[in-house]
């Protein structure tokens, strides 16, 4: 994975000084360099950029106020020569905050740390109407897999993880339940359980305050029976089942 980074900081000596710690490492490529914010404004419009290396004390505008203006920014570092700034600048969940004078291991450290987060973020979901299409691709074992919408059961959440579960196989991933519900099709999946995402089109049986998709039951909890019950009622689930089955078995908290 290749991460394009822009500088920005006032001082030539400063930008040269990153630039060329930028340049020893493999995975960081520098697509700009910039002076002050306002350059670095035209820099995110014309370049695609992953991260920012950005300095907090510039004329015109400074880098947090420049950070505060984007709607939405790129991953960002800090590197300055104000310890004070530290505390207010994790606010914006920035990557890190460095100190000048930065030493190369510090820098590394950090890059490294903007890598792993970038890593970190497994689940690659359409960012355009343009670009939606009917799968995802999901990172698992340093490997990024397609996996279509049709082919999945369910998904269960565990803590910041979550399992993928198609008929052949389950794919666990690094990426909260409430992302990956954001992102997939309301039309066809829907939330059953606090940790459980169910596609509607995979559900043969309804039971017991259970959906069936396959050979799995997942449960449905209290709070959110009626939205389900309504949905699965709206997506025509029940043609089959008949829906006095599914009023009875509803009937039964969790």
């Amino acid at each position: 994975m290749t991460i394009n980074c822009i500088i920005v900081d006032d001082e030539p000596l400063a930008r040269k000084g990153l630039q060329t710690y930028s340049e020893s490492i493999d995975f960081l490529e520098i697509v700009g360099l910039a002076k002050n914010s306002m350059e670095a404004n035209m820099l995110l419009k014309e370049k695609k950029t992953d991260l920012i290396f950005l300095d907090i004390e510039m004329p015109l505008i400074s880098g947090m106020d420049f950070l505060k203006s984007l709607k939405s920014p790129p991953k960002v570092i800090f590197t300055t020569a104000y310890s004070e700034y530290a505390l207010e600048s994790f606010e914006f969940d920035v990557v890190d905050y460095l100190v000048k004078p930065i030493s190369f291991e510090r820098f590394l450290q950090s890059a490294n740390k903007a890598y792993r987060l970038m890593e970190e973020s497994s689940l690659r979901w359409p960012e355009s109407e343009e670009e939606k299409g009917d799968y995802i691709f999901v990172k698992v074992d340093k490997e990024l897999i397609k996996i279509q919408f049709s082919k999945i059961l369910f998904i269960q959440g565990m803590q910041n993880y979550v399992h993928i579960v198609t008929e052949n196989r389950t794919y666990m991933t690094l990426m909260p339940l409430k992302k990956v519900l954001q992102s997939l099709p309301g039309d066809q999946f829907i939330q059953s359980h606090k940790s459980y995402v169910v596609n509607l089109k995979q559900v043969e049986a309804i039971g017991g305050n259970q959906l069936v998709p396959g050979k799995h039951k997942i449960p449905v909890s209290r709070i959110l029976k009626e939205s389900v019950l309504s949905t699965v009622m709206k997506n025509n689930i029940l043609k089959k089942y008949g829906a006095s089955l599914f009023l009875c078995s509803m009937s039964h908290n969790i």
